[in-house]
């Protein structure tokens, strides 16, 4: 069932506005008469003209929507300066509302490029239907590329405009939920390495649980890749890295690690470089990042260690990538364990815990009971240290220093972190990153 109704006024022009009245009018009068048990939300499109007030300009719609009375609460017009504005400001609505349902009543010409818009602001959470507006086909009533036709692929420099008009007017957007913070460790030298670790401020995701820094979109959150871009493109001018020189891991919660310059696996938890300029990351919502930098051979890498990843030692498999390709002394590698999810909140079902208590009885709290608390950074660090690393060149400031603390509980800090375990599966996610400077 339909949840909500875009109509999609933007493209008529002012000097049609007595048609847009009467269209207007007869396509309310249409949902109303179809949604008489169940009204959805409705949402009215159009061009805020430059010079006009925003006000004036729905006061012109105000004949249309008159005597609408099942869809006045659910009835707003949205007018902006710009498509991407005006389909932002109405994503913001739909989220605040939990709606994923839409129908868009839309000139035909129109359609493939508000495609395009959609394809760019929503992710598959959405679903979208379209309805034809009945629009006399007049060259001066809609504003679309002349040389496009309804069918063919839209221009290329369309592609291109749309593109450069929704990332314009995200980057006019203000942060959210305070300035951008990075921590950073003390253990790994600034003057050869660029790294930190973020936290959920700065950025403009607006969901409260992906709120605000968000630095993963996937199929399953309402965060589209174009929104987390802008979030990293203010994190890397925080930080001082290239945000076209950054690889982040294909996570698959195992051990593969990739090298780069090698090929790319298609999948991977690790990855390690020696190339300056270049920036690996590495996420964690719950999930550790950890960072590595050996300053003797001066290369670096990054993994995401949840409670799989951390049992398949992907961690040492980072580890052992720096020493089989660069050279590395198992002796010269610092290891950086960043915000993840503590033994205070912890649990897992009783058969996983079993291996955890196989590395090291100390790794589970309450053993016996049907879901035991896991300390997933304390098997890292066993493993490390098994390994080879040096306890000393180990950093898990929840155990070693509690006044520089980069290792903090996500789950405990929601004002700080993103977590999974906490949020639930619309949840946000930080990252750990680290390069080599120039």
């Amino acid at each position: 069932m339909v949840e909500a109704v875009l109509i999609d006024l933007f493209s008529l022009t002012a000097n049609l506005q007595s048609n847009i009245q009467g269209l207007l009018h007869n396509t309310l009068e249409a949902i109303e008469k179809c949604s008489s048990i169940h009204a959805p939300f409705v949402y009215v499109m159009c061009c805020q003209r430059q010079g006009s007030e925003r006000k004036g300009e729905q006061e012109s719609l105000l004949p249309a929507l008159r005597g609408f009375q099942s869809l006045k609460r659910r009835l707003e017009v949205v007018c902006a300066q710009s498509t991407a504005a005006a389909l932002y400001t109405i994503k913001q609505s739909l989220d605040e509302k939990d709606l994923s349902i839409i129908k868009i009543i839309l000139p035909t010409l129109r359609k493939d490029l508000m495609k395009v818009y959609i394809d760019h602001l929503f992710t598959a959470v959405y679903h979208f239907e379209f309805e034809d507006l009945q629009v006399a086909p007049d060259s001066e009533s809609l504003q679309i590329s002349e040389h496009w036709h309804e069918g063919q692929m839209l221009p290329s420099q369309d592609m291109a405009f749309i593109q450069s008009e929704i990332q314009m007017y995200l980057e006019s957007l203000p942060s959210l939920k305070g300035e951008l913070t990075i921590l950073r460790s003390s253990l790994i030298p600034d003057d050869i390495f660029l790294h930190g670790f973020t936290t959920r401020t700065g950025g403009i995701s607006y969901i409260p649980t992906l709120s605000s820094c968000n630095l993963f979109s996937s199929s399953k959150r309402r965060d589209p890749q174009i929104v987390v871009k802008e979030n990293l493109r203010r994190l890397a001018n925080a930080a001082g890295f290239n945000p076209e020189a950054f690889h982040r891991v294909k996570v698959d919660h195992a051990n593969a690690v990739c090298i780069m310059g090698k090929t790319e696996p298609d999948d991977y938890d690790g990855i390690v470089t020696d190339q300056k300029g270049v920036t690996l990351a590495a996420p964690g919502a719950d999930c550790i990042p950890v960072l590595f930098a050996d300053p003797v051979r001066r290369a670096c890498g990054a993994a995401h260690s949840g409670w799989k990843g951390t049992l398949l030692g992907v961690s040492m498999a980072t580890v052992n990538a720096m020493v089989s390709e660069y050279g590395c002394n198992m002796k010269n590698i610092l290891v950086v364990l960043g915000p993840s999810v503590g033994p205070c909140c912890y649990r897992l079902p009783h058969e996983s815990a079993k291996e955890f208590h196989r590395i090291d009885p100390k790794c589970v709290r309450l053993f016996d009971s049907a879901n035991p608390y896991i300390d997933i950074r304390r098997a890292t660090r066993i493993l490390l240290e098994r390994g080879g690393i040096l306890p000393e060149n180990i950093q898990d400031d929840s155990i070693t220093d509690q006044n520089q603390n980069i290792t903090f509980c996500t789950a405990c800090h929601p004002d700080k972190f993103y977590s999974h375990f906490r949020d639930g599966t619309n949840f946000g996610t930080q990252i750990g990153f680290i390069s080599i400077k120039d």
